[in-house]
């Protein structure tokens, strides 16, 4: 399999998969049958259709990058980094969610629900990864540089969200500008984070983390949260850069 056909199959495979499921969706809608995740069918939905970027990216990753299976699930419970791998995290999400200081909050009702969040969005968020940045990403960026690259996968990934949330039956109360703006930012912190570390673990831990802290922090300053998310951006472009010319140099 070429590079031309990895990325064909790999949009035509995750895309197509959970635009077949929006479409089943709409009909089922269309004849009273709740599709949500108060039912079992609604459930079914959203398994199959959230599921669609990790299967797709598993079939590309060994098809072409000739990954084991193994191999992929090592990498995605590859908990045990290095301990600047997870600074690189922190100050990401540092930087992503420093707004919430001014005038914000973090809204926890009960002491384990951050932890219960976090499985949930692994299974829910997490294992996206598997496909956008550990596998789709990387083979663009052997065409493309990075900035381009992340902008693809952006745009291809914002498709797919839109799509979910449709499954999902929320999309209504997307706000579609905050949710697009926070969706560019994360694609360029989880490239950068794959891109410095190599580490699938980290993008689905990082991931997860960013939908549990969307999920809990109300509030913040509008303002300081424009310059952290530019910050962002420019940090992120200063590790890719850095990791290519790392690795031009060992090769």
């Amino acid at each position: 399999m070429d590079r031309k056909n990895a990325i064909a199959l790999y949009l035509l495979g995750t895309l197509g998969q959970i635009w077949i499921v929006c479409i089943i969706t709409f009909i089922l809608r269309n004849h009273g049958i709740g599709v949500d995740f108060t039912t079992p069918i609604g459930i079914i939905a959203i398994g199959i259709g959230g599921t669609s970027s990790a299967l797709w990216g598993i079939i590309i990753a060994v098809k072409y990058k000739k990954y084991r299976l193994k191999y992929i699930l090592k990498d995605f419970f590859g908990i045990w980094q290095k301990y600047y791998n997870y600074l690189f995290v922190f100050i990401f999400l540092s930087l992503d969610f420093c707004c919430v200081l001014f005038g914000g909050k973090l809204q926890i009702n009960i002491w384990y629900i951050p932890t219960l969040l976090f499985l949930k969005a692994i299974l829910f968020g997490g294992i996206e990864e598997i496909g956008w940045r550990y596998t789709f990403q990387p083979i663009l960026e052997e065409r493309f540089s990075y900035i381009i690259s992340t902008i693809i996968t952006f745009f291809a990934w914002g498709v797919w969200h839109f799509s979910y949330f449709y499954i999902e039956g929320t999309l209504s109360q997307v706000q579609v500008i905050d949710f697009t703006a926070g969706l560019l930012v994360n694609s360029f912190i989880l490239s950068a984070l794959y891109a410095k570390t190599s580490s699938l673990w980290i993008c689905v831990m990082t991931h997860s983390l960013i939908n549990v802290f969307s999920q809990l922090a109300t509030g913040g300053n509008q303002y300081v949260l424009i310059i952290c998310r530019i910050v962002i951006i420019v940090i992120a472009v200063i590790f890719s850069n850095q990791e290519r010319r790392r690795v031009k140099r060992i090769s």
